[in-house]
């Protein structure tokens, strides 16, 4: 568990010598293994992430279904989650990540649903580059903040959760979906077993770039863990901060909003 002496404030890269410093390093690293990026998750989580991500827009779907809510998915990646929040309604949604080459493979991926039954509502999220803890965002601009396996990589969570209100109207919501450590056990020590020894390989491998799946099991072990998160998020001014956990405590869903 993280100290209670000495809080995590945020992600910490190998190297890293200030917060700057780390959001360049993960940057850097997000950069390079985009173009794999969704077939090494698909394979290393053996397709349970894309159960993660609809889960999660179903229960965020009375949200998506107002067709004048606005919703941000922030951290976005290549948008895997930005389409299932497509997917389960009508609102409008942006896509936002710091990582341009994960931008292009998000516009990629909308371009080859525009030319399926699924056009219309895939070829109109726009993908914008901007960075989680400067958006680019008037104040008050979404109805709901949502970001997956993205919040962990933040160079300072506190700075984000302030930074994400800041957007959110009145009464919104920020949903975060996020890895967390499993409690001790059988499958807990199974899970770290493979976390640690087993997916940097085979990240490493199909990737080129071992260190980035080293950095990720790391950066996992490290991260606030779920009552942690939901203390942080309430110490930052949300209201009704609640998760979820699934899949024997190794995946979370965190929800909160913001007073009205």
């Amino acid at each position: 568990m993280a100290n209670a002496a000495a809080p995590v404030k945020g992600t910490a890269p190998e190297g890293a010598t200030s917060e700057a410093d780390a959001s360049r390093k993960v940057r850097e690293m997000f950069t390079q293994i985009a173009p794999t990026y969704d077939r090494i998750n698909h394979i290393l989580s053996v397709q349970i992430d894309r159960i993660w991500r609809a889960r999660a827009a179903n229960i965020l779907r009375p949200i998506l279904e107002r067709p004048d809510a606005k919703v941000l998915d922030l951290c976005c990646g290549t948008g895997d989650l930005t389409f299932s929040l497509a997917s389960a309604g009508v609102a409008q949604i942006i896509g936002a990540d710091f990582a341009h080459t994960m931008l292009v493979r998000a516009k990629q991926k909308s371009a080859a649903l525009a030319r399926s039954s699924r056009a219309e509502r895939s070829a109109a999220i726009p993908f914008l580059e901007a960075d989680a803890l400067n958006l680019p965002f008037a104040d008050k601009s979404f109805d709901l903040v949502t970001t997956a396996f993205g919040f962990r990589n933040l160079s300072n969570y506190e700075a984000g959760l302030r930074e994400i209100q800041r957007t959110l109207k009145p009464g919104g919501t920020l949903a975060i979906l996020e890895f967390t450590e499993p409690p001790p056990g059988p499958l807990g020590d199974l899970y770290r077993w493979y976390f640690f020894k087993v997916l940097p390989k085979i990240g490493g491998l199909i990737s080129g770039h071992r260190a980035a799946y080293t950095y990720l099991p790391k950066s996992i072990s490290k991260f606030l863990r779920v009552h942690e998160l939901a203390s942080l998020m309430e110490s930052a001014g949300y209201q009704s901060p609640v998760y979820k956990v699934w899949t024997f405590g190794t995946v979370a869903f965190h929800t909160a909003t913001k007073p009205g």
